[in-house]
């Protein structure tokens, strides 16, 4: 009989991406990529494609809930990671169980905006984030826009967003890391901070339209690596390599912002070996 393969598993609480370049289906996508068994819970069905989000649909409350109640039963999750949360209600329900079940790596990715400009997350859910996700957050992972709603901290220089970062980790969160995409500026700076250290990811901005997924993307590899047991510093290196690949190389489908490519990372690992 072959011996047993330990199994690393990730699971993801987000919103479905009916386009299938972010949300649920980007992290299960990427959780696939590193090699860790995928599981979801989902918090709403969006109807969306390259050109923007033309619905979004929360699921019943109970029905969110006997999702969590099922993973919690019988597939303990190594890393956890959530996306769009929808509302304050469904915020608390999800920092209930999490502490509830106990699990721990988890990713927090604050999403409130989509690449088409609609809002995702309610401002009435920023004080539930802050208070019943930030606390549980191994890392936080916003962009500017997101830092700057959690914080009021108006992210104009190097030092505002040192300064947000600060407070994000005040708030409770083991480690920030707020991306840098939306400055204006040539080379992309992810800013991380554990509370001791800061200290910059930095890589050539990719002119390109094909950005849809990003965040999620990067997120979603953040959580594997920590599935996998890396260091915090080792999964967002790891992370902002794969989504730098995946940007490079994106795949051009439909009329708007098409998505990252997901595989991109595998076949050129593939190639130079």
């Amino acid at each position: 009989m072959g011996q047993l393969i330990k199994v690393c598993k990730a699971l993801t609480i987000a919103g479905s991406d009916s386009g299938g370049g972010a949300g649920i289906q980007a992290d299960l996508k990427t959780f696939q990529e590193f090699g860790v068994y995928g599981m979801s819970v989902l918090t709403a069905v969006t109807a969306q494609n390259t050109m923007g989000v033309q619905g979004v649909y929360p699921v019943p409350l109970a029905g969110l809930e006997q999702q969590l109640r099922s993973i919690g039963g019988d597939l303990k999750p190594d890393a956890v990671k959530t996306g769009m949360l929808f509302s304050g209600e469904f915020i608390e329900r999800v920092g209930y169980f999490i502490k509830k079940f106990g699990w721990s790596n988890l990713v927090v990715d604050p999403v409130m905006v989509a690449k088409g400009g609609a809002t995702l997350l309610g401002n009435e859910a920023l004080e539930a984030m802050k208070k019943y996700m930030l606390p549980l957050a191994k890392v936080i992972t916003p962009n500017i826009p997101e830092a700057v709603a959690l914080t009021g901290v108006e992210i104009t220089s190097d030092e505002t967003r040192r300064e947000a970062a600060r407070i994000l980790f005040s708030m409770g969160a083991g480690c920030v890391v707020i991306k840098g995409g939306h400055m204006d500026e040539e080379f992309v700076s992810d800013l991380v901070y554990n509370g001791n250290e800061m200290w910059e990811l930095v890589d050539k901005r990719v002119y390109t339209k094909n950005t849809h997924g990003t965040g999620c993307t990067f997120s979603a590899a953040v959580t594997a690596e920590l599935a996998y047991g890396k260091t915090m510093e080792n999964a967002v290196r790891n992370a902002k390599n794969f989504i730098q690949t995946a940007i490079e190389h994106g795949i051009d489908v439909g009329s708007g912002h098409g998505p990252v490519n997901h595989f991109a990372y595998r076949r050129i690992l593939h190639e130079q070996h």
